[in-house]
This record gives structure tokens, C-alpha cells and sequence, in this order.
């Protein structure tokens, strides 16, 4: 079955092309996830408040992607008023993801936040049993306890951290991320269900996260619009970079990718995340943190394969 991307790039029969020309999809999802893996140590170099991070991220983002979708609606059409309704629905659920994620940056590390992002996998496989009936495969049961220790090596709770980390709130920030995450990933996966659209129903989405983060940001007297031109600008390359471009370049490459290949981008995207945080940041997780990152990402990688064959496939970029 034919299925084209946007303005140019398409795929069929499990290839990938732009402009005609046949690629690797291994190499836009890599790129994808790198881009995406560097979004919580920007978090951290913009250095302002939850709601105002995840409102602009999505704000300055919303141009690019408009032309973008009107682009491809050009070449594909228009979407339905359901899908685009689900859309924007899915990002408000995003909208809440971010700033729980920010929140969980500042309080357990740019690289550690984004490794339990990596939950939502879990999450999602649940809320699928719960609401279509999948059940999952004993693999996945099997994976639960080793990703359940990974995480309390992760955050601290057990052996020594720094003394700039609050463990319970970063874990309950990141159940909170991962949870809102798979409700993102499953409604919209409803409103992009036989539709080629790719950049409409992320654009859909970004306004709906950048509503949604508004809110949020008001209501907890998290939302700042006068900001320091620094900040604003590290604001901008997050949008750019993760909010459009990573996205992207992900969300067209991994259906044409392997189950197995398509999980070790699970692996690739955390432990990037890590070692930039390292670099730039100066942040050195403990042996038993580090150790709790291998298990939550070795644990998160058998319960996507145990489920790749569902109806619901489990592997996506984590909320950065």
C-alpha cells in the first residue's frame, strides 16, 4: 500500500524517497532522535518556569508546521473535521505531557527525565488492554519488575544522589509525563488512522499542546511572556528542532523501519540524552542511577518487542 509524506517525500512498499530517490530510513530516524534526545538539556539552557517552556516550544513552532500542512493538504487533500478534531484533542494531552516533563527535568536531570520518559510504553500497553482488549504477551508481564527497579535505581530512592535532585517528585512527574504521553500516542494514532497526512495532524496537535500549556501555565502562575532574549532564543532551537524537525523526521521513518531496528531508537534516544547532559550540563548520574537507566531502557525494549505485533505498536519518540 502507497503511503506519501509531505511536499515531495514519499514512501511505498516499505522504502523511503525524497524527491525519487530511495533512502535509508534508519538515518532520518536516527537524526529524529537526535534531535530529540538534546530537548531536555535545551529545557534546562532556557531556564524558565514548566508552562512558559512548553507554551512557547509549541507557539514558535506552529508557523513552520502551518505551511508545512498546507503543503501537503495541497498534494493529499484535506482531512476530515474527526481527524482534525482528535488532533488537536491528542495535543492537549501533549500540552500536559510537557510541562509535567519540565517539571521532571528540573528535579531528577535533563538525561534521567528523559529515560523515564521512555514509560510511556508501558502506559500505553495498559491503557490498550484496558480500552481495545490487547492483552499483553507474557514477555511484557516479565519486563514490568525489571523496568519497576530500574526506576527506583533511576530516581535516587535507592543509594546516594545529588543534592539537587527530589526523587519523589521526579518519579511522580515522570509516571505523570509518561501517562499523558500514551493517551497523546493513542488519540492520535485514532485521527492519523489510512490517512497519508503527516505535518496536518502534528500541526493540529502543536495547537492543541500550545492551548492546553497556556492553560496549565495560568492556572499555576507558570506562564511568563516577557522573556530574556537568551531564553527565548534557546526556546526557538526546541521548536525547531524537536518540536518540528524531530518529529518529522521520526514519525516518517518508523513505519518503514523493523520492529527491531524501530526499538533500539528506545535505547539510542536516552542514552544520547545522558551523555549530552554530561557534556554540556555537567550532570554525573550515580553507578546505581546509571545502572536504573540500563534497566528501565533494557526493560522498555523487551516489552516493545514482546508487543510488536499488536494492533498498537509501542514504539515511539519519548515526549521530548
Amino acid at each position: 500500500m502507497r503511503r506519501d509524506g509531505i511536499a515531495g517525500i514519499a514512501t511505498s512498499s516499505g522504502s523511503l524517497s525524497i524527491a525519487g530517490r530511495p533512502i535509508n530510513p534508519v538515518l532520518p530516524a536516527l537524526l529524529g532522535a537526535a534531535c530529540i534526545s538534546s530537548s531536555a538539556i535545551v529545557v534546562r539552557l532556557a531556564d524558565v518556569a514548566a508552562g512558559t517552556t512548553a507554551f512557547y516550544r509549541c507557539l514558535l513552532a506552529l508557523p513552520v508546521l502551518v505551511v508545512l500542512s498546507v503543503l501537503e493538504r495541497r498534494r493529499h487533500g484535506s482531512r476530515s473535521a474527526r481527524s482534525r478534531t482528535l488532533s488537536f484533542v491528542a495535543g492537549t494531552f501533549l500540552g500536559i505531557d510537557l510541562v509535567l516533563w519540565t517539571h521532571a527535568i528540573y528535579d531528577v536531570g535533563a538525561g534521567i527525565a528523559t529515560v523515564l520518559g521512555n514509560l510511556q510504553v508501558v502506559f500505553v500497553t495498559f491503557i490498550a488492554w484496558v480500552w481495545l482488549r490487547e492483552r499483553p504477551r507474557f514477555k511484557f508481564l516479565l519486563a514490568l519488575p525489571v523496568v519497576l527497579l530500574g526506576v527506583v535505581f533511576l530516581a535516587g530512592l535507592a543509594g546516594h544522589s545529588g543534592p539537587n535532585f527530589h526523587p519523589v517528585a521526579g518519579v511522580l512527574y515522570g509516571l505523570g509525563t509518561s501517562l499523558t504521553y500514551a493517551a497523546f500516542i493513542l488519540i492520535l494514532r485514532a485521527s492519523t488512522k489510512e490517512i497519508p497526512h503527516v505535518a496536518g495532524p502534528l500541526t493540529d496537535a502543536t495547537a492543541g499542546a500550545a492551548f492546553a500549556s497556556l492553560a496549565f501555565g495560568l492556572a499555576l502562575g507558570q506562564l511568563h511572556f516577557s522573556l530574556p532574549l537568551r531564553s527565548l532564543g534557546w526556546l526557538l532551537v526546541l521548536a525547531l528542532t524537536s518540536q518540528t524537525v524531530g518529529w518529522l523526521l521520526i514519525t516518517l521513518s518508523l513505519p518503514h523501519l523493523p520492529a527491531a531496528v524501530s526499538s533500539l531508537l528506545l535505547l539510542f534516544q536516552p542514552a544520547a540524552s545522558l551523555v549530552l547532559a554530561a557534556i554540556v550540563l555537567s550532570e554525573r548520574p550515580t553507578v546505581l542511577q546509571l545502572a536504573g537507566a540500563g534497566l528501565v531502557c533494557g526493560g522498555v525494549i523487551l516489552a516493545a518487542r514482546a508487543n510488536a505485533n499488536t494492533k498498537t505498536p509501542l514504539v515511539e519518540p519519548t515526549p521530548g
